[in-house]
């Protein structure tokens, strides 16, 4: 019979759950542990700590997830952040995370997913090779408010110390891994932290259908996938700050879109007020997203090639203090977005223009200042440069202001800070012919761009990177009740 060890420092009615798949080494007493995460969730109460010893744990739970959690105030934590490792393959592969076809799950699984259950965090472990498929969307890590259903249906939630990623790409209609720590329809606060996410099919980072979303990214980095961050429908409190992004399509895109992250548009405006932004991207450095063999999947995958920082029909978002460098298109581009995808129920174009079979998001409201850009615009199309604005007479303007680059600022518009400057309260320039075109070109829907001596790169062969050894928890015992691995909030002994 399993048992748990009670907390005594913390509350008399919390527990600390250990989790070893190898019992027979030091500190993993064999009538104290359980030998899956998820055997120690279903046994976990609110408050709880599950503490996992390092080892790589095959998990696949029921409910379409490797762990799914749905019960409140549960605390995941890996003793490694390397080498606790959930992985999404079938066992007996050579090694962990293996992309060795024969051993992938091509039913489908999300990773771990929290399923509308406030206060769980998750820190400190690798979750990888979650694949797409007809039982599970490909989500290495979710705390899933209510996907689809376009109301927010959790509350807070803690992310941190967390890699995502997959070694797995079997071609353009085979299963892939989809997000890597992935948020939808939440109202926070939470945050993640000090987190790694590569070889997606969509994005490495995502927080979107929550019209104020109360979420921090922060210390994150990003690599290899169509986004670095999706945004759909967010909004609200949100920050994107402290990180790196590169090796993209695109580095960081905030979007609107007419489709189940209902309700739409992305808009940064403060609940409550019609000119105060609390949407802010700032102070990351954003770089060489010049990555056309990335896997993809949808329309994520015809993200324009080349950009650092993108506005796709949002607005009311501030971008300031980035540095942003080696973009082949953009360094930092605005633009309105045509939906022409056929809406589920749920979407009534919302915030949007509706034509025909086009929802039409205008980005308006935007500002962009103090921002260092450099060596940006090296694909020879006309529009190509620092900074860039689509949106013609958007009221009020996407706003530009203070940005510099040292071998001089460019832009489409021409002089972009003069004709889409301050004051921002009023119609603006933009530029609705050439850029708008070379927006199309640069997604390659229309193939090659047909710019004289421009030279977009084409996808060739989709290259999946190996996963680099990240920073683990300085201390994994910080805030947990004494147990056989922590005693004091330190561990007892070094872990393997």
């Amino acid at each position: 019979m399993l048992t748990v060890l009670a907390v005594g420092s913390m509350s008399a009615s919390a527990q600390v759950l250990l989790v070893c798949n190898a019992p027979g080494v030091q500190h993993c007493p064999k009538a104290a542990h359980f030998g899956t995460i998820q055997r120690a969730v279903n046994a976990a109460k609110t408050g709880d700590f599950v503490l996992v010893w390092p080892g790589t744990y095959h998990e696949k739970g029921t409910s379409g997830a490797g762990v799914y959690v749905n019960k409140p105030g549960i605390h995941i934590r890996g003793m490694d952040r390397n080498n606790v490792i959930v992985d999404g393959t079938n066992a007996g592969g050579s090694q962990p995370c293996t992309s060795d076809p024969a051993f992938q799950d091509l039913g489908g699984r999300n990773g771990i997913e929290v399923f509308k259950a406030d206060g769980v965090s998750i820190e400190n472990m690798t979750v990888c090779n979650y694949l797409n498929g007809p039982n599970g969307e490909g989500n290495e890590v979710w705390w899933n408010g209510g996907d689809g259903s376009g109301t927010v249906g959790l509350g807070t939630f803690q992310g941190s110390y967390l890699s995502a990623t997959s070694t797995y790409f079997g071609g353009d209609s085979s299963p892939m891994a989809m997000y890597g720590l992935f948020v939808s329809n939440s109202r926070g606060p939470g945050g993640i932290r000090y987190s790694y996410a590569s070889n997606m099919g969509d994005s490495d980072f995502y927080v979107g259908a929550c019209p104020d979303c109360n979420t921090t990214l922060d210390h994150v980095h990003a690599e290899n996938s169509p986004l670095g961050y999706s945004g759909t429908n967010s909004g609200g409190h949100l920050t994107i700050q402290n990180s790196e992004w590169d090796n993209n399509r695109v580095g960081i895109l905030p979007n609107s879109l007419n489709n189940d992250d209902a309700p739409s548009p992305q808009s940064g405006l403060c609940p409550g007020t019609t000119t105060q932004l609390c949407t802010v991207i700032q102070n990351n450095h954003v770089h060489d997203n010049n990555n056309p063999n990335v896997p993809g999947s949808g329309i994520s995958a015809n993200a324009p090639v080349g950009t650092g920082i993108e506005i796709s029909g949002g607005s009311f978002d501030m971008i300031r203090n980035n540095t942003v460098d080696h973009q082949g298109a953009w360094g930092i581009a605005v633009h309105d977005y045509p939906d022409t995808e056929t809406p589920p129920p749920i979407a009534n174009c919302e915030g949007g223009t509706q034509s025909g079979n086009v929802c039409l998001f205008n980005a308006r409201g935007n500002r962009v200042f103090n921002n260092t850009l450099s060596d940006n615009g090296s694909f020879g199309n006309p529009t190509n440069g620092d900074l860039a604005n689509e949106p013609g007479q958007s009221n009020p303007r996407n706003c530009f202001s203070g940005n510099t680059d040292s071998a001089g600022l460019t832009s489409d518009p021409a002089n972009i800070e003069t004709v889409d400057g301050p004051p921002c309260n009023q119609a603006g320039t933009g530029d609705d012919g050439v850029l708008a075109s070379e927006l199309v070109c640069a997604s390659g829907l229309a193939g090659q761009c047909p710019i004289p001596g421009a030279t977009y790169p084409q996808t060739t062969q989709v290259q999946m990177i190996a996963l680099p050894a990240q920073p683990t928890m300085p201390n994994p015992c910080a805030g947990v009740p004494d147990d056989p691995w922590c005693e004091n909030g330190q561990p007892v002994s070094p872990i393997p």
